[in-house]
């Protein structure tokens, strides 16, 4: 074998040795979330302005191997008074019975029924939210972006307030506040526990 050879036989080797461990690694199941990197947030229209907001206190649960994605366990609990719209004044409204409800019902609950790959890191999840007493099937793309033992997964879907009845009697209206919600989600997993 000549020395260009044995270079090369080397050097593939180690390539391989390489991609084995990236691919392990990425491969490994997330089974914890890294809640200072992980947020819900959301945006809607008030009077044809856009707004936004975000939920300081959720509780995901997560069993996710991108290899094997229809074995998937994750839920998550939001916490409704934990709402930031960026205004103190409406963060109040928000949270009494016309809105959220909060004193009898202080969680929204998504929890997870189906996860499919669709391309490589792209998955579509089917799940149920539930908001409220009202259960809704809702269904997404998830990305997967692979960081070594960490994975961020992100998607985002719109929901209709009125199937929630988030926004009750004089709100029941769209004119002052859309229909449409935009749920977005960054959650930062982690191999192991």
């Amino acid at each position: 074998m000549t020395p260009i050879s044995k270079f090369l036989s080397r050097s593939t080797l180690a390539l391989t040795a390489t991609l084995a461990l990236a691919a392990a690694v990425q491969a490994a199941p997330y089974q914890a979330v890294q809640l200072d990197k992980s947020k819900v947030s959301f945006s809607y229209k008030q009077m044809g302005v856009g707004m936004d907001g975000h939920f300081a206190k959720f509780s995901p649960q997560l069993s996710f191997d991108p290899a094997k994605p229809e074995q998937t366990k994750a839920s998550i609990e939001i916490d409704l008074a934990s709402i930031d719209t960026g205004s103190g004044e409406a963060d109040q409204e928000v949270v009494g019975k016309s809105w959220f409800n909060t004193s009898a019902f202080p969680k929204a609950v998504f929890v997870a029924k189906q996860v499919k790959q669709t391309a490589p890191n792209v998955y579509d999840v089917l799940g149920t939210l539930t908001i409220k007493g009202h259960a809704r099937d809702v269904k997404f793309a998830m990305k997967h972006a692979p960081q070594g033992k960490l994975g961020v997964l992100t998607g985002s879907f719109t929901l209709q307030r009125a199937d929630y009845a988030i926004g009750e009697g004089m709100w029941s209206k769209f004119d002052v506040v859309a229909n449409d919600i935009l749920v977005s989600f960054q959650i930062t997993a982690l191999t192991g526990k």
